[in-house]
């Protein structure tokens, strides 16, 4: 069994953009989908991810807050393979524009033509639960 800290992990997580977001739908079941923390990496436990209201992932989340995130770094250390996390958590749903601008940046643009204006855009932020890691060797967990 491993013994990572959240500071570990977060090293570790520090350079990893897409994840897979995983939500409940309104028939039970799992639905997943490539999600974008656009390089907002300094990970303590809460993930950003932008979104549009209209959306699938959105209407999960309002009706059912928990969420699972996968993610994987690019590559081990020293050829050993790389790290597999599973993050465990609820998922806020955020409208505020102040809290948009803080995690803007310019790669937005090109889903939302006005910025934090968009109509229908929001922002979910996912406070982790656990984390679950696998790194080839060693597996744990860390309880947020």
């Amino acid at each position: 069994m491993g013994d990572k800290t959240l500071t570990d992990i977060a090293k570790e997580m520090k350079d990893i953009d897409f994840v897979m977001l995983q939500t409940k739908t309104d028939g039970g079941q799992i639905a997943a989908r490539p999600m974008s923390n656009n390089r907002d990496v300094e990970y303590d436990g809460d993930s950003w991810y932008f979104l549009f209201e209209e959306s699938r992932t959105f209407q999960d989340i309002e009706r059912d807050p928990k969420v699972g995130i996968s993610l994987q770094t690019n590559k081990g250390l020293l050829g050993k393979p790389p790290t597999f996390f599973a993050v465990v958590g609820e998922a806020e749903i955020i409208r505020d524009k102040a809290a948009f601008a803080e995690h803007w940046t310019k790669d937005m643009d090109r889903w939302a033509k006005d910025g934090i204006d968009t109509p229908g855009l929001a922002m979910i932020k996912v406070h982790a639960e656990r984390i679950h890691y696998w790194d080839g060797e060693h597996e744990g967990e860390v309880r947020v």
